[in-house]
């Protein structure tokens, strides 16, 4: 999308309207600042509407992958726009999740369309004694997968995607179940 200037697009602010007296009956003057307006108009009307630049849902298609940098949201050029806005728009929920069950759930479903179930054992150890050191165990946290709207689970974007917002501590698998309750 283009923000040039449009010459169907008039000036809200007609720059030969506001010229003193003197140079309003002057038509060079006229005839001059009305190629100003037009010029102008695009940049004008990008300033009326800059709010809603900000909002994911409303801003020019070409705006939001901008906009992902800003608050750190990774799009797969291959997603259908409507889901890029969504993914930028819940950006910050979903930083605020990351690293935890629902967080893991929610992005899954974002982005994949599956419906995901987080298995995570026992999370902390401890003893009676103090300076005593910790077990050697790790405990692994099962992600279960069952088809959503898409229809079907695949597998090795969802294994990626775990792997992505797992802490790295954390050892994550996968199980992809089907659709009917397994």
């Amino acid at each position: 999308m283009s923000r040039a200037a449009l010459p169907e697009l008039p000036s809200r602010y007609p720059l030969g309207a506001m010229l003193p007296a003197l140079y309003a009956a002057d038509d060079f003057a006229q005839r001059f600042t009305a190629g100003l307006d037009a010029v102008l108009s695009a940049v004008l009307a990008t300033l009326d509407n800059l709010p809603e630049y900000f909002d994911a849902d409303l801003a020019p298609a070409d705006f939001v992958a901008w906009l992902s940098s800003w608050v750190a949201a990774d799009l797969d050029p291959a997603w259908p726009e409507p889901l890029r806005r969504e993914v930028v728009g819940r950006a910050v929920e979903l930083h605020r999740l990351r690293g935890t069950a629902a967080g893991l759930v929610a992005r899954l479903e974002l982005c994949l369309g599956v419906r995901a179930e987080v298995v995570d054992g026992p999370g902390a150890t401890w003893s009676t004694r103090p300076d005593t050191p910790l077990p050697d165990r790790r405990d692994v946290v099962v992600v279960r997968v069952r088809p959503g709207r898409s229809g079907v689970v695949d597998r090795e974007r969802v294994v990626a995607l775990v792997d992505a917002v797992c802490p790295l501590h954390v050892t994550c698998t996968v199980e992809v179940l089907s659709g009917n309750g397994d």
